[in-house]
């Protein structure tokens, strides 16, 4: 049943009643996931690094990582749902996640897992001000320390870029970071006064921003490495079966460009031992590793207070 809030914006944007028929054309009405996606904590790594929005295409066209690079689906079009189709209800204990992204934590309660330890580097100072994003050398940074405290556990560090906000060039450039008012949708609907070309080209120099810094973790890290995406991204490409261009990544929106998403597999020395452990008090614990961020961390807030940091993060990065 949708809502009267959801029946009304149907009717004041006809892109969305669109955009929900193809989005029950792939879910079948019921599923929230990709069929022929990966389950990546079935998959054979030490360490997997998310770089968030991440197609195939572009990660191929502008990446010099060393590895062998593969292909997979993804189980999801967006972090949610990547999440949910992917962690939700499992035991990990013997696994750190490192993340940039305030999404994990916003549905942890439904996702219902139990990691050894979450990281949030979003909370834990390492959120930057002026970009309002997490930048890739902190989580790189923040992913070191935990390798180093955690030898005997698999590490999932997730980057947020090439997600907005731009921070390259073109980025800074012709987007005004101090503005809340990028939404996808407007994109669409040619509100935000650029082309798609330029959208694309700052986007992708969000990837060629983060690299640097995922290769000097690669390096890092010891064992079997992959580099991954949660999901892609379409900034006017075509959806389907209804032929709608399309902008972001859109839940249940399974087409190519949002669900084929890079593998890279990169081994450097010998693997990791891996053993399971009792959770330790995950997301709270206070990172050490250089942050170059905010000082208004999570740590000494109560839930509601970092429940409304959480908002606040996700709608710097284009969730409304």
């Amino acid at each position: 049943m949708y809502s009267l809030a959801q029946l009304k914006r149907g009717l004041a944007e006809p892109h969305q009643v669109l955009r929900e028929l193809n989005r029950l054309y792939h879910t079948r009405g019921r599923r929230r996931t990709n069929a022929a996606g990966v389950d990546v904590f079935a998959e054979d790594w030490d360490n997997l690094v998310i770089l968030d929005a991440c197609r195939y295409d572009t990660f191929e066209r502008r990446h010099d990582l060393p590895g062998r690079l593969e292909s997979r689906q993804s189980r999801g079009s967006h972090t949610s749902e990547f999440l949910e189709s992917n962690v939700a209800g499992r035991d990990l204990r013997d696994t750190v996640y490192v993340t940039a992204s305030p999404m994990y934590y916003r549905n942890r309660e439904d996702l219902d897992a139990e990691f050894h330890e979450v990281v949030n580097v979003w909370k834990e100072g390492g959120w930057h001000e002026e970009y309002r994003t997490v930048m890739p050398e902190t989580v790189a940074d923040f992913a070191s320390e935990a390798a180093g405290r955690f030898p005997d556990k698999r590490l999932v560090v997730h980057f947020l870029q090439p997600h907005y906000p731009f921070v390259g060039e073109t980025g800074r450039e012709h987007f005004d970071l101090d503005s809340l008012a990028f939404e996808w949708d407007a994109v669409k609907r040619g509100e935000i006064g650029v082309s798609d070309e330029v959208v694309r080209e700052a986007f992708e120099e969000n990837l060629d921003v983060a690299l640097p810094h995922v290769e000097r973790l690669m390096r890092t890290l010891s064992g079997r490495t992959v580099v991954t995406s949660d999901h892609g991204q379409v900034i006017g490409e075509r959806s389907r079966p209804i032929p709608i261009r399309e902008y972001g990544h859109p839940v249940g929106t399974y087409i190519d460009e949002l669900v084929t998403v890079p593998w890279l597999v990169f081994d450097n020395g010998p693997r990791k031992e891996i053993r399971a452990g009792e959770p330790e008090d995950a997301g709270e614990v206070e990172g050490e590793a250089a942050g170059g961020g905010d000082e208004r961390d999570g740590s000494a807030r109560g839930d509601g207070e970092v429940d409304e940091l959480v908002e606040d993060r996700l709608e710097s990065l284009g969730y409304r």
